[in-house]
């Protein structure tokens, strides 16, 4: 019997190791049900952002009426200071967009019309690789899955042989 759960367990631990790396590729809406228009207050774009991981693979859906860009940087100084001129300008006359996140890195997104992304229609991500993980913070657990794979199987391997 100990034999059974014990490979059963392996088989457990194995299966979750290798569905770690598999990430399905997630399209997001941009604002949820807000949408990309000049938002109530500065923060609400970074907030939504924030509250997300990227990964390459993903989409984002700028969905809009009225006047909007979506402006698209990896140079954080132009975000900072709402650059008229960003590396790209996205559908500047239609409802709205899809952006593919082709790349790993700094992404800077934010509307290029008047003064809008002087009042926060604008946030930055960080994409990630599939099967990195995003930062975490300090005061969080830093044993990785590597360690609990090694501590399980070691677990298995005793029982085994203990009860063998």
């Amino acid at each position: 019997m100990a034999r059974g759960m014990g490979l059963c367990c392996c088989f457990i631990v194995v299966v979750m190791a290798l569905l770690k790396g598999a990430t399905a590729a997630q399209t997001y809406l941009v604002g949820d049900s807000f949408g990309w228009k000049v938002p109530p207050n500065s923060s609400y774009y970074t907030i939504w952002a924030s509250r997300r991981t990227f990964y390459v693979g993903d989409k984002l859906t700028f969905n809009w009426t009225g006047s909007h860009t979506v402006g698209i940087s990896h140079i954080q100084a132009e975000y900072d200071n709402c650059t008229r001129d960003p590396g790209e300008v996205l559908n500047s006359s239609g409802p709205g967009v899809i952006v593919p996140l082709e790349t790993s890195g700094s992404f800077y997104f934010y509307c290029t019309v008047d003064d809008h992304c002087g009042s926060g229609q604008k946030f930055a991500i960080n994409a990630l690789t599939n099967g990195s993980e995003p930062p975490s913070p300090s005061s969080a657990c830093s044993f990785t899955i590597g360690a609990f794979v090694a501590a399980v199987v070691s677990t298995i391997v005793i029982t085994v042989l203990i009860y063998d």
